[in-house]
C-alpha cells in the first residue's frame, strides 16, 4: 500500500520519521512531504507530489489550535470538514466570505455549502472535529470572537483546507489528523503544550500505520 504523509514541518512528525527509519512497517510504501507552513505552499507541493506518484492514502498530520474548550490540549482529532475561513472581504467590523458575496458557488465541487467534507470513512477511534484554515492564526480577541461565532469550528490550522481541496480535486483517499497544542485565545505561549501535542499525534499515527500494516484498513 502506498501512503503519503504530509506535514507543514518536520518537527510535527519527527517521532514518526525516527520510528519508520528503524525498518518497521516494511510492507508499506511510505513517503513524506514537508510543505512548509501555509495554504499556498501546501497546495502547490501536494499537487506536484500527487502528479508524480499515485497513492492509496494521503494523511495530513500536524498540531492545531482549538476553539472548543471541551477538547483538551493533547487531544487528537479526525478533521471531518474544513473551510477557507479568511478568504473574503472585510467590511468595517464584519467579514464576508467569497461565497456569501457571490464570488464563488457554495455548492460547486468540491464544496458542499461552502465547506470541504471528507467523504471517506475510517475506524481509528478518533473524535470527529470541524476545522477552519487561515493565512494568519488568531491572537486578538475581537477577531477570535468573530471567526469563532461565524464558523463554529472546533480547531484552526494553516494548511488543512488546502489539503482537503487538493485531495478532493485529485480523487485520492485522504485523512487529516490534528493534535491540539493550544486554545485559540489572545496569544500566550505559556499556555501551550507543543511537546505533548506532538507526542500524542505521533502515537496515534503509529497506531494508524500499524492497523494499515496488518491489513485491517
Amino acid at each position: 500500500m502506498k501512503i503519503l504523509i504530509v506535514s507543514a514541518t518536520e518537527q510535527e512528525i519527527y517521532p514518526l520519521l525516527k520510528e519508520l527509519k528503524s525498518g518497521n512497517f516494511k510492507s508499506l510504501d511510505i513517503d513524506f512531504l514537508i510543505t512548509g507552513i501555509g495554504l499556498v505552499f501546501t497546495s502547490y507541493l501536494l499537487t506536484r507530489k500527487l502528479s508524480e506518484k499515485e497513492y492509496d492514502l494521503v494523511i495530513n498530520a500536524g498540531i492545531a489550535g482549538s476553539f472548543n474548550q471541551n477538547l483538551n490540549i493533547g487531544n487528537v482529532v479526525f478533521v471531518q470538514s474544513d473551510q477557507f475561513a479568511d478568504l473574503g472581504i472585510e467590511d468595517k467590523d464584519d467579514f464576508h466570505t467569497i461565497f456569501e458575496k457571490g464570488f464563488a458557488s457554495k455548492d460547486q465541487f468540491p464544496f458542499q455549502n461552502a465547506t470541504l467534507v471528507n467523504p471517506y470513512e475510517f475506524s481509528f477511534d478518533l473524535r470527529m472535529a470541524s476545522a477552519i484554515s487561515v493565512n494568519m492564526t488568531h491572537g486578538n480577541q475581537s477577531s477570535i470572537d468573530l471567526f469563532k461565532n461565524k464558523f463554529n469550528a472546533d480547531v484552526e490550522t494553516m494548511e488543512g483546507a488546502a489539503f482537503f481541496y487538493v485531495c478532493l480535486q485529485e480523487g485520492v483517499r485522504f485523512m487529516q489528523i490534528r493534535s491540539v497544542s493550544n486554545y485559540v485565545e489572545e496569544r500566550n505561549t505559556a499556555n501551550w503544550n507543543i511537546p505533548l501535542a506532538i507526542k500524542n499525534l505521533n502515537k496515534k499515527l503509529l497506531e494508524i500505520i500499524d492497523v494499515i500494516d496488518n491489513k485491517k484498513l
